[in-house]
């Protein structure tokens, strides 16, 4: 009987679909057995962290401290880690390096409800932003966001950003590209449209659990034109154990795990690309 079960545990942890769909509840079973609760109890006990941690929809750390939410909700990603400030704190040093830049636009492909998009927007108040998403929720929030923090008339929120697109748009000077849209960052970037994007930073999420080829794809046709550094995303148990919030300093690290974790599939990686020619900021 115990040869099967492992038998099937080692199936369903090989299987490329089922494995990345089931990883986050594994997690979370093996963290309610070790902490001998019944996950309804830690469940109750986030809700109340959760009260005392945000009392109004506003990020409380990172490079949009401040921004407000319209409402407790995000689409596609993990709401609290954005709330908190620590949402893909892996890029922290690159955001940071990049917002020095006076860019003409912004390009968001994949905004979601706009983390960065009007993060971006309010730390950079004469930048355009284009913010796409397939998602029509995603795009309503977005809005609602642009409009809350007073930034809605330099925002332009479109559903789809095609090759096409990004071969003619009319940069206008120096831009930046982020781009998180489930592995069609493979088709989107191209030999046809990267003559467009010389004078573009770009941050690029990869997604390689989908296609292994993705992220080689991209280096390679970036690799003549752009400086690429890759940043690795952090395993959510490591964040648990590592970050630190004073407003979660003192919370065990079950709940830690809850508030920070992102539930990627995998490692998964962001190419930062800077143009190697580009024109002054």
């Amino acid at each position: 009987m115990k040869s099967h079960i492992k038998k099937l545990i080692i199936a369903i942890t090989n299987n490329n679909i089922l494995w990345p769909i089931i990883r986050p509840f594994a997690i979370f079973g093996f963290f309610a057995v070790n902490n001998r609760k019944k996950p309804a109890q830690i469940v109750s006990h986030v809700n109340d962290t959760i009260q005392a941690i945000f009392p109004t929809n506003q990020v409380l750390h990172g490079p949009f401290q401040g921004m407000k939410y319209p409402s407790f909700a995000a689409v596609g990603s993990a709401l609290y880690p954005k709330l908190l400030g620590c949402y893909e704190k892996e890029l922290s040093e690159a955001i940071t390096d990049l917002l020095q830049n006076n860019y003409a636009e912004i390009i968001d492909i994949g905004c979601a409800e706009g983390y960065y998009a009007i993060g971006l927007g309010l730390r950079l108040p004469n930048t355009q932003i284009y913010a796409y998403d397939t998602d029509e929720t995603a795009r309503g929030l977005c809005r609602q966001m642009a409009k809350l923090n007073g930034i809605d008339e330099r925002v332009s929120i479109k559903q789809t950003c095609t090759p096409e697109i990004l071969e003619s748009f009319p940069f206008n000077g120096r831009a930046l590209i982020i781009c998180d849209c489930e592995g069609f960052e493979n088709d989107l970037f191209t030999k046809a449209n990267i003559q467009n994007l010389l004078n573009c930073d770009l941050i690029i999420e990869t997604h390689d659990f989908l296609n292994l080829r993705i992220s080689d794809n991209l280096v390679k046709l970036f690799s003549a034109t752009h400086h690429i550094h890759i940043v690795k995303s952090i395993d959510d148990i490591e964040k648990a154990k590592t970050y630190n919030y004073p407003e979660t300093a003192n919370l065990p690290v079950e709940e830690k795990y809850m508030l920070y974790r992102e539930c990627r599939p995998a490692i998964m990686e962001w190419l930062i690309c800077n143009p190697k020619q580009a024109a002054a900021k």
